[in-house]
């Protein structure tokens, strides 16, 4: 606001308002973001040419749900939540993938941090003697 200090009409304490807005910071800012992107901008394009044949992908399904082998500390093993042993593993997972190939087919395994390492052998000797060589070893997130 500003006060009218010389003039007609009024006292000479008449305060007037002042209705424009000051565009001169926002003008500012966006200059200083244009010359940003304006140099930022050569530096992310790749200047090697080259022509890319084009691709056709064809949608995949969803993967099947994943399947869990446990083995706790004590040598129990379990193919999800139901209790199996090494002696009937190979058909325990082959009922639970079903009709999958059991070539194709990654199964995750779950270990106690305190179980033997013989009894970790056994296990995935087992699953190689039945036919399942995709493994996956899942861990405790370290951040946790």
């Amino acid at each position: 606001m500003g006060a009218k200090l010389s003039g007609g009409g009024g006292s000479k304490f008449h305060v007037e308002s002042n209705h424009d807005i000051n565009v001169t910071p926002f003008v500012d800012v966006m200059l200083v973001l244009l010359i940003i992107f304006m140099v930022a901008a050569p530096l992310a394009t790749v200047n090697v040419e080259v022509k890319l044949p084009p691709a056709s992908v064809k949608p995949q399904p969803n993967p099947p749900k994943p399947v869990y082998i446990s083995l706790q500390r004590n040598g129990n093993v379990y193919v999800g939540d139901d209790p199996s042993s090494l002696d009937t593993l190979g058909d325990d997972l082959r009922a639970r993938i079903g009709a999958r190939d059991p070539d194709q087919e990654r199964i995750f395994i779950r270990c106690d941090k305190g179980t033997r390492y013989a009894d970790f052998m056994k296990l995935m000797n087992k699953l190689q003697d039945n036919g399942f060589y995709s493994v996956a070893l899942q861990g405790e997130d370290a951040n946790n």
